[in-house]
């Protein structure tokens, strides 16, 4: 009898998809930059919140629907912008139909593997992320397409740096998936034969590890890495940049990374309609505190200017609401909607934001809310000395 392809937690997600992955692509998609301080942190500081519930007055229905970067959603998750999804052979796509079929958005990484017109024509709630790399004509030209294609919004990633090492040390990645380096990772992928089967079944019999939403007009798609190259070349943006390029967009406009109150008024002089606060979950400088520790003071500074989402370390539904509670719009993942890819396709995408969905309706009912709108820092307890005000 066949396992039930159901799962009632991430980490039952987590666990499937690290059984279900070479070790090397499994590896890549866990832990965080150096000793993974900042990764650990983005889901320890979750636990040390609790929660003040209700027992009486309690609400029959709850109603988790908001509005964040244009885009009316049915609960307050949206799926964050993550490079090449070798995890399973749809990647991207299946992704955006997942994320259609339960009614909310997602950011496409400009590093994704697949185009953003596909990717559009899935979900039309796309929001296409975009780095500060190359040119800025090649960056209106990157824009222009996204927009084509019916991006709903743009999302810069500022929050990337150099400090990539890992004390646990990084599985290879290849420039480029040809024959021969297949053959070098055949002895891994042959012991995950579900893996296999996915990937020969379908047009592409290899990951692709191009990467086609940064091909300039009339070229082919640069590699990941030759992509990457491009990106250290570059000089880092400035607030003036960040400035001309939300203008250039014109749209709903998100800035992801921010982790200091003076960046978030800096953000905010530069127009910004939205900012993700942020460590790019524990991929970026080591030792950065949880951005959920950072949250409540942006929130108080800046909240009542911007849209707020956070990112980083949410396994729960609960985590959710302790998000939205203390000033977040929305939160936004990675981690968990790859392992629901690579457990099982675009179903278990669903069956990810279904376990998130879940979670905030417990928790809405257990603190005697109607609406995820109804949250304040009150029902939260925390702990002193959990929050890190960062910057004036």
């Amino acid at each position: 009898m066949s396992r039930n392809p159901w799962f009632e937690s991430i980490a039952e997600a987590q666990r499937r998809a690290k059984r279900r992955l070479p070790k090397a692509v499994y590896s890549a998609l866990l832990a965080g930059s150096e000793a993974g301080v900042t990764y650990r942190d983005n889901m320890t500081a979750f636990g040390e919140l609790g929660f003040a519930p209700h027992i009486g007055g309690l609400f029959a229905q709850r109603e988790l629907a908001t509005h964040v970067m244009g885009c009316d959603i049915a609960l307050p998750v949206i799926l964050s912008p993550t490079g090449v999804q070798a995890v399973h052979p749809d990647g991207e796509v299946a992704v955006a139909r997942a994320a259609a079929a339960r009614g909310t958005a997602l950011g496409l990484s400009s590093f994704a593997s697949k185009p953003i017109e596909d990717v559009a024509a899935a979900n039309p709630l796309t929001l296409f992320q975009i780095y500060w790399n190359g040119t800025r004509e090649a960056m209106v030209q990157r824009m222009d397409r996204a927009r084509d294609a019916g991006a709903k919004g743009l999302i810069l990633t500022l929050d990337w740096s150099f400090s990539h090492s890992r004390d646990w040390g990084s599985p290879a990645i290849p420039d480029t998936m040809d024959w021969r380096t297949v053959l070098s990772f055949a002895p891994q992928v042959v012991t995950k034969p579900a893996y296999l089967r996915d990937w020969l079944r379908s047009d592409t019999p290899v990951p692709n590890l191009t990467v086609p939403n940064l091909v300039e007009p009339g070229g082919t798609p640069p590699t990941f890495f030759g992509a990457y190259g491009e990106w250290m070349m570059t000089p880092p943006a400035t607030w003036d940049d960040v400035k001309w390029l939300r203008a250039e967009w014109g749209g709903p406009f998100m800035l992801k990374g921010v982790i200091r109150v003076d960046d978030a008024k800096r953000a905010v002089d530069a127009g910004v309609s939205c900012m993700s606060v942020s460590n790019h979950g524990g991929n970026n400088l080591d030792g950065t505190p949880a951005a959920i520790r950072a949250l409540p003071d942006i929130a108080a500074a800046v909240g009542d200017q911007v849209e707020l989402v956070m990112d980083g370390g949410v396994r729960r539904g609960s985590d959710v609401v302790k998000a939205i509670a203390l000033g977040a719009k929305a939160v936004m993942i990675g981690r968990p909607y790859l392992w629901g890819l690579a457990a099982n396709g675009q179903a278990g995408v669903e069956n990810v934001i279904d376990v998130l969905r879940n979670g905030i309706d417990s928790a809405l009912l257990g603190l005697g809310k109607s609406s995820v709108h109804d949250l304040v820092p009150d029902d939260i307890v925390m702990p002193p000395g959990f929050t890190r005000r960062l910057g004036c």
